[in-house]
């Protein structure tokens, strides 16, 4: 979750590790698991889900769970070089997991997925991005995508449809722009790598995911000019207002906040917001919508990401402990329980979802969108989004370098020059992830 959004904690409770409350026995092995932040509603998912349930069924082992925050991935860096940390490792995506394997930080889970059979149970494309040098790393908690979230009421009362192509997508934005309405709920000020956010659209609905391919590959530069094409486009709509006057002062949640209340008319994000449904949606009484991400063929695009990871320690004292833990969770029985009680970050990549059965509190809409973005990875028709697919220097410089092409400071065609001789470097180095043939 560290690559698009910050969730809130309670006060005390961000640093605080979910443990049972009677000690553990001699005989048992603790295993540690860092994450990130968390709600107290879903830390209390994770002890009721997943911790205690788990130290149940494996009285050999005691999990807890420690919440790290928005620190997380620093405090990890720091404990994995110096041979510490937890035993489940969290990270934000593959960029981080080919970087920590080629540390040697992180230990080949081959075996364990012999063991296991996940490699029968997982999505083979899944499986394929967690490798580095031809071992499994890690396994992807979260798979996800980018799209076009909108208030369905809103556009009733408007008559306005869910545009497919850009063409319809901006001419419904100057629509919106000229009804007194922000066109984009969209904010940075509690995470500036939602900047990506808006890369990733752009990248493959102008420029087309063959392209994005392409360029991930090394076939082509990242200066090439259907990219140049795609960074002008994305500031043109920075230039018409499309982001409002308060990108840099709004949160994520409040910005996603501005399409339940009718001030936003549409949100270009991903999956994980249908976390923020329930709480904005129905006291506004608004209907929400999702559509694939307009293209400029009218196909709808679906950028694949991979929200967050987990792996094991190469330190870990109870590698097997930690392997369990992660076993337990890319099950039927948890992806079913989860997935009720918290949608959009739990979306594990099984291959077979026929016996998963959720809460019919969960939003229909939710369950045909996971449903659309599982068939596109099937047909191999779907985008790639930054955090995900770029090593981790050029991702970083491609969220400061977007602002600069925002703000004039520099333009697309440098822009795309310095993330193509950064990209460069780091592929070249054996830092980039791996990207699977298309189908």
């Amino acid at each position: 979750m560290q690559r698009r959004t910050v969730l809130k904690a309670g006060l005390g409770l961000a640093s605080l590790p979910l443990l049972p409350r009677l000690a553990f026995a001699a005989d048992q092995k603790p295993v540690t698991f860092w994450y990130e932040s968390a709600s107290p509603e879903n830390q209390d998912n994770l002890k009721n889900l997943l911790v205690d349930p788990f130290n149940t069924a494996h009285p050999e082992d005691l999990l807890s769970i420690d919440f790290r925050g928005s620190d997380l991935d620093k405090q990890l860096r720091v404990a994995m070089l110096a041979g510490t940390g937890p035993d489940v490792v969290f990270t934000a995506g593959p960029s981080y997991v080919a970087a920590m394997a080629q540390a040697g930080q992180l230990l080949p889970l081959d075996d364990y997925a012999k063991k296991y059979g996940w490699n029968d149970n997982l999505l083979p494309l899944f499986l394929e991005l967690g490798k580095y040098n031809g071992k499994l790393y890690a396994l992807a908690k979260t798979y996800e995508t980018l799209g076009l979230f909108y208030n369905k009421t809103l556009f009733n009362t408007n008559g306005w449809k869910a545009p497919t192509t850009i063409a319809e997508f901006e001419a419904l934005a100057d629509e919106m722009k000229a009804k007194g309405l922000t066109p984009f709920g969209a904010g940075n000020a509690d995470w500036r790598p939602a900047n990506e956010h808006y890369v990733s659209i752009i990248l493959n609905s102008v420029a087309g995911p063959e392209n994005v391919y392409k360029a991930l590959n090394g076939t082509i530069p990242w200066t090439d000019p259907a990219f140049v094409a795609s960074i002008d486009k994305l500031a043109e709509w920075w230039n018409k207002g499309y982001f409002g006057d308060n990108y840099f002062s709004l949160t994520l949640e409040q910005a996603f906040a501005q399409v339940a209340t009718g001030q936003a008319g549409m949100a270009p994000t991903g999956t994980w917001n249908f976390t923020n449904i329930p709480t904005y949606f129905p006291q506004n009484n608004a209907e929400p919508g999702f559509v694939g991400f307009p293209s400029a063929k009218g196909d709808p695009i679906y950028p694949l990401g991979i929200g967050s990871t987990l792996s094991i320690n190469a330190k870990s004292d109870n590698a097997d402990g930690a392997a369990a833990v992660l076993d337990y969770i890319f099950k039927d029985d948890f992806y079913s329980k989860m997935n009720s009680a918290w949608q959009g970050e739990w979306n594990l990549p099984l291959k077979d979802l026929s016996n998963v059965k959720l809460s019919d509190k969960v939003l229909p809409l939710y369950s045909e969108v996971m449903k659309n973005l599982s068939a596109a990875v099937s047909a191999g028709k779907y985008g790639y989004t930054t955090w995900t697919f770029l090593p981790p220097a050029t991702d970083t410089y491609l969220v400061s370098g977007m602002e600069e092409v925002w703000l004039k400071k520099t333009s697309s065609a440098d822009f795309l020059k310095k993330l193509d001789e950064t990209f460069k470097g780091e592929k070249d180095a054996g830092k980039a992830p791996a990207v699977p043939p298309r189908a």
